[in-house]
Protein backbone atom coordinates (compact mmCIF):
# COMPACT_ATOMS: atom_id res chain seq x y z
CA UNK A 1 0.00 0.00 0.00
CA UNK A 2 1.15 3.82 -0.85
CA UNK A 3 1.28 4.54 2.94
CA UNK A 4 3.79 1.94 3.88
CA UNK A 5 5.70 2.65 0.96
CA UNK A 6 9.60 3.95 1.87
CA UNK A 7 9.91 5.99 -0.92
CA UNK A 8 7.04 8.18 -0.05
CA UNK A 9 7.74 7.92 3.66
CA UNK A 10 10.98 9.45 2.92
CA UNK A 11 10.92 11.92 0.00
CA UNK A 12 7.25 12.90 1.08
CA UNK A 13 5.50 12.26 4.36
CA UNK A 14 8.94 13.18 6.26
CA UNK A 15 10.46 15.89 4.70
CA UNK A 16 6.25 17.39 4.79
CA UNK A 17 5.91 17.21 8.80
CA UNK A 18 9.40 18.40 9.38
CA UNK A 19 9.14 21.77 7.13
CA UNK A 20 5.22 22.13 8.62
CA UNK A 21 6.80 21.84 12.29
CA UNK A 22 9.50 23.71 11.52
CA UNK A 23 7.16 26.69 10.01
CA UNK A 24 4.69 26.05 12.99
CA UNK A 25 7.48 26.65 15.75
CA UNK A 26 8.52 30.17 14.01
CA UNK A 27 4.73 31.29 14.42
CA UNK A 28 4.54 30.36 18.28
CA UNK A 29 8.06 31.70 18.89
CA UNK A 30 7.00 34.83 17.29
CA UNK A 31 3.25 34.94 18.62
CA UNK A 32 4.61 33.87 22.11
CA UNK A 33 7.08 36.97 22.23
CA UNK A 34 5.46 39.78 20.17
CA UNK A 35 1.78 39.06 22.31
CA UNK A 36 3.36 39.82 25.58
CA UNK A 37 4.24 43.48 23.92
CA UNK A 38 1.69 45.71 24.38
CA UNK A 39 1.02 48.25 21.52
CA UNK A 40 1.56 52.00 22.21
CA UNK A 41 -1.78 52.88 20.67
CA UNK A 42 -3.55 50.75 23.25
CA UNK A 43 -6.17 49.38 20.39
CA UNK A 44 -7.32 45.70 20.92
CA UNK A 45 -7.01 43.77 17.42
CA UNK A 46 -10.56 44.44 16.89
CA UNK A 47 -10.13 48.20 17.00
CA UNK A 48 -7.22 48.25 14.91
CA UNK A 49 -8.63 46.60 12.22
CA UNK A 50 -11.50 49.17 12.48
CA UNK A 51 -9.71 51.82 12.12
CA UNK A 52 -8.27 50.50 9.38
CA UNK A 53 -11.23 49.12 7.23
CA UNK A 54 -13.24 52.43 7.68
CA UNK A 55 -10.26 54.93 6.99
CA UNK A 56 -10.43 52.80 3.53
CA UNK A 57 -13.92 52.98 3.26
CA UNK A 58 -14.80 49.73 4.11
CA UNK A 59 -17.57 50.66 7.06
CA UNK A 60 -19.36 47.46 5.42
CA UNK A 61 -17.35 45.03 6.95
CA UNK A 62 -18.41 43.03 10.28
CA UNK A 63 -16.04 42.41 12.78
CA UNK A 64 -16.67 39.14 14.53
CA UNK A 65 -14.98 36.27 16.70
CA UNK A 66 -14.07 32.82 16.01
CA UNK A 67 -13.11 29.81 17.69
CA UNK A 68 -9.55 28.54 17.78
CA UNK A 69 -6.13 29.70 18.64
CA UNK A 70 -5.12 31.90 14.92
CA UNK A 71 -8.18 31.00 13.30
CA UNK A 72 -8.50 34.51 11.93
CA UNK A 73 -9.18 34.72 8.74
CA UNK A 74 -11.76 37.43 6.17
CA UNK A 75 -14.53 36.03 4.67
CA UNK A 76 -15.17 37.64 1.08
CA UNK A 77 -18.61 36.38 0.48
CA UNK A 78 -19.67 37.48 3.55
CA UNK A 79 -17.23 40.67 3.98
CA UNK A 80 -16.81 39.39 7.22
CA UNK A 81 -13.27 39.65 9.26
CA UNK A 82 -13.10 36.90 12.09
CA UNK A 83 -10.54 36.98 14.86
CA UNK A 84 -9.70 34.67 17.17
CA UNK A 85 -10.33 36.06 21.20
CA UNK A 86 -6.53 36.81 21.59
CA UNK A 87 -6.58 38.83 18.96
CA UNK A 88 -10.13 40.18 18.91
CA UNK A 89 -9.49 41.96 22.57
CA UNK A 90 -5.92 41.33 22.87
CA UNK A 91 -3.78 45.05 22.90
CA UNK A 92 -0.49 43.22 21.90
CA UNK A 93 1.90 44.08 18.54
CA UNK A 94 1.16 40.57 17.88
CA UNK A 95 -2.45 41.12 17.92
CA UNK A 96 -3.03 44.71 15.91
CA UNK A 97 -0.94 42.85 13.10
CA UNK A 98 -2.68 39.72 12.79
CA UNK A 99 -5.75 42.24 12.94
CA UNK A 100 -4.24 44.03 10.20
CA UNK A 101 -3.30 41.15 7.99
CA UNK A 102 -7.08 39.47 7.98
CA UNK A 103 -8.11 43.55 7.41
CA UNK A 104 -5.62 43.74 4.16
CA UNK A 105 -7.79 40.81 2.36
CA UNK A 106 -10.95 43.05 2.75
CA UNK A 107 -8.50 46.00 0.92
CA UNK A 108 -7.63 43.17 -1.32
CA UNK A 109 -11.51 42.56 -2.30
CA UNK A 110 -12.17 46.56 -2.57
CA UNK A 111 -9.54 46.86 -4.85
CA UNK A 112 -9.85 43.93 -7.08
CA UNK A 113 -6.52 42.55 -6.12
CA UNK A 114 -6.45 39.68 -9.13
CA UNK A 115 -4.79 36.75 -7.43
CA UNK A 116 -7.58 37.01 -4.59
CA UNK A 117 -10.01 36.15 -7.02
CA UNK A 118 -8.08 33.59 -8.58
CA UNK A 119 -8.43 32.17 -5.02
CA UNK A 120 -11.80 32.50 -4.90
CA UNK A 121 -12.69 30.45 -7.83
CA UNK A 122 -9.84 27.57 -7.54
CA UNK A 123 -11.42 27.21 -4.07
CA UNK A 124 -14.44 25.08 -5.08
CA UNK A 125 -12.05 22.79 -7.14
CA UNK A 126 -9.65 22.31 -4.22
CA UNK A 127 -12.13 21.34 -2.14
CA UNK A 128 -13.24 18.46 -4.84
CA UNK A 129 -9.90 17.01 -4.45
CA UNK A 130 -10.79 16.03 -1.56
CA UNK A 131 -11.84 13.06 -3.42
CA UNK A 132 -8.18 12.60 -4.76
CA UNK A 133 -6.99 10.00 -2.32
CA UNK A 134 -9.75 7.59 -2.56
CA UNK A 135 -9.28 7.94 -6.65
CA UNK A 136 -5.49 7.35 -6.88
CA UNK A 137 -5.88 4.49 -4.59
CA UNK A 138 -8.74 2.01 -6.25
CA UNK A 139 -6.65 3.48 -9.24
CA UNK A 140 -3.14 1.70 -8.15
CA UNK A 141 -5.27 -1.38 -6.86
CA UNK A 142 -6.77 -2.33 -10.20
CA UNK A 143 -3.72 -0.60 -12.19
CA UNK A 144 -6.50 2.11 -14.03
CA UNK A 145 -4.07 4.22 -14.48
CA UNK A 146 -6.92 6.48 -15.76
CA UNK A 147 -7.86 6.84 -12.55
CA UNK A 148 -4.27 7.77 -11.38
CA UNK A 149 -4.14 10.61 -13.94
CA UNK A 150 -6.90 12.09 -12.81
CA UNK A 151 -5.89 11.85 -8.97
CA UNK A 152 -3.11 13.73 -10.00
CA UNK A 153 -5.19 16.36 -11.84
CA UNK A 154 -7.00 16.87 -8.34
CA UNK A 155 -3.69 17.32 -6.48
CA UNK A 156 -2.09 19.57 -9.29
CA UNK A 157 -5.29 21.94 -8.34
CA UNK A 158 -4.36 21.77 -4.48
CA UNK A 159 -1.06 23.22 -5.31
CA UNK A 160 -2.09 25.76 -7.48
CA UNK A 161 -3.98 26.39 -4.59
CA UNK A 162 -1.20 26.60 -2.41
CA UNK A 163 1.34 28.76 -4.82
CA UNK A 164 -1.81 31.57 -5.58
CA UNK A 165 -2.06 31.92 -1.38
CA UNK A 166 1.55 32.90 -1.13
CA UNK A 167 1.24 36.35 -3.14
CA UNK A 168 -2.03 36.91 -2.06
CA UNK A 169 -0.69 36.33 1.95
CA UNK A 170 2.60 38.32 1.42
CA UNK A 171 0.90 41.25 -0.15
CA UNK A 172 -2.24 41.05 2.82
CA UNK A 173 1.09 41.36 5.23
CA UNK A 174 2.45 44.60 3.27
CA UNK A 175 -1.04 46.23 3.01
CA UNK A 176 -1.10 45.57 7.17
CA UNK A 177 2.34 46.91 7.97
CA UNK A 178 1.42 50.19 5.58
CA UNK A 179 -1.83 50.67 7.35
CA UNK A 180 -0.79 50.28 10.47
CA UNK A 181 1.58 53.02 10.24
CA UNK A 182 -0.73 55.18 8.21
CA UNK A 183 -3.25 55.15 10.32
CA UNK A 184 -1.13 55.90 13.90
CA UNK A 185 -1.73 52.65 15.03
CA UNK A 186 2.44 51.64 15.62
CA UNK A 187 5.40 53.22 15.45
CA UNK A 188 8.27 52.51 13.28
CA UNK A 189 10.29 50.99 15.63
CA UNK A 190 6.66 48.69 16.23
CA UNK A 191 6.87 48.00 13.26
CA UNK A 192 9.54 45.52 13.07
CA UNK A 193 7.43 43.16 15.52
CA UNK A 194 4.30 42.98 13.53
CA UNK A 195 7.16 42.35 10.66
CA UNK A 196 8.16 39.35 12.37
CA UNK A 197 4.79 37.93 13.18
CA UNK A 198 3.25 38.19 9.91
CA UNK A 199 6.68 36.83 7.98
CA UNK A 200 6.61 33.67 10.57
CA UNK A 201 2.35 33.15 9.99
CA UNK A 202 3.52 33.66 6.11
CA UNK A 203 5.67 30.10 6.24
CA UNK A 204 2.95 28.16 7.23
CA UNK A 205 1.54 29.08 3.82
CA UNK A 206 5.04 28.38 2.36
CA UNK A 207 4.90 25.01 4.19
CA UNK A 208 1.84 24.05 2.94
CA UNK A 209 2.73 24.71 -0.75
CA UNK A 210 6.31 22.93 -0.40
CA UNK A 211 4.40 20.07 0.82
CA UNK A 212 2.18 19.94 -1.80
CA UNK A 213 4.33 20.03 -4.73
CA UNK A 214 6.74 17.16 -2.96
CA UNK A 215 3.33 15.12 -2.91
CA UNK A 216 2.19 15.88 -7.03
CA UNK A 217 5.79 15.28 -7.87
CA UNK A 218 5.54 11.41 -6.23
CA UNK A 219 1.94 11.15 -7.73
CA UNK A 220 3.41 12.19 -10.74
CA UNK A 221 5.83 9.82 -10.69
CA UNK A 222 3.31 6.86 -9.89
CA UNK A 223 1.17 7.61 -13.03
CA UNK A 224 4.03 7.32 -15.26
CA UNK A 225 4.77 3.68 -13.40
CA UNK A 226 1.56 2.70 -13.59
Amino acid sequence: MIFFNPTYLFLVAIPSLLIALWAQSKVKNAMAKYSRVANRSNLTGTQAARKILDSNGLTNVKITTTKGWLGDHYDPVSKELRLSPDIYSGKSIAAVGIAAHEAGHALQQATKYIPLALRSIIVPLASISNFAWPILIIGIIFKMTMLVYVAVIFFFAIVILQIINLPVEYNASRRAKKALINCNIITNDESEGVKNVLNAAALTYVAAALGSILQLLYFIGLGRRS
